[in-house]
């Protein structure tokens, strides 16, 4: 089969990204991507082997896109500075572009990933960040575990508009930051059992 011209499997995973943030990840289909190129679904074949390889590189890349942002947002910064910037840039992404935002939740096999500078760059940013405040394994996988919950679920709840109450969004967001800081620097650090 020969490849339609101007296809390319990066310019079908921004479209399928832009498609996202339109529609909803989960309403992203090969038939979806392909009338937006008004092309027959079996010209995709060429450029990705399937839907699941689509929703793949859609999560890679905005979890690119994800750290870039969250990247610029902390240099420079340290402590609960470095917090409050990382949080702030992951809820912006996360409202404006919530169909990318959904990709980067969903599970990806490890050995795609493994080798990916997306992924390397996420782990020296969150873990570098968490460092800071003198954590270390296991404890660095149970705070980036809480971060994670925290700005995701706060996220998915703003979204959708479940905060009914009259208190301001942003001030809470705030105070929940705040409150994310005093647990980061009071960490319940896990005792090593003796020999």
């Amino acid at each position: 089969m020969v490849p339609r011209a101007g296809l390319t499997p990066d310019r079908l995973t921004e479209a399928a990204a832009d498609l996202a943030d339109e529609i909803g990840f989960e309403n992203v289909t090969l038939a979806a991507l392909a009338k937006r190129f008004g092309v027959k679904d079996a010209s995709l074949y060429s450029h990705v082997r399937n839907l699941q390889d689509l929703r793949t590189r859609v999560a890679l890349l905005a979890g690119g896109e994800l750290i870039d942002r969250i990247a610029v947002a902390v240099a420079g910064r340290a402590g609960k500075d470095a917090l409050a910037a990382f949080a702030g840039a992951y809820r912006v992404y996360a409202l404006e572009r919530p169909g990318r935002y959904a990709a980067t939740q969903i599970r990806i096999d490890q050995s795609l990933i493994a080798g990916t500078p997306a992924l390397r760059r996420t782990t020296e940013i969150t873990y570098g960040m968490l460092r800071a405040y003198g954590l270390a394994e296991p404890d660095l996988t149970d705070a980036v575990r809480l971060l994670r919950a925290t700005f995701h679920g706060y996220c998915a709840l703003e979204s959708a508009g479940g905060f009914g109450a009259s208190r301001d969004v942003q001030q809470s967001w705030e105070r929940a930051v705040d409150a994310l800081h005093v647990a980061l620097t009071h960490w319940p650090h896990e005792e090593m059992p003796d020999d």
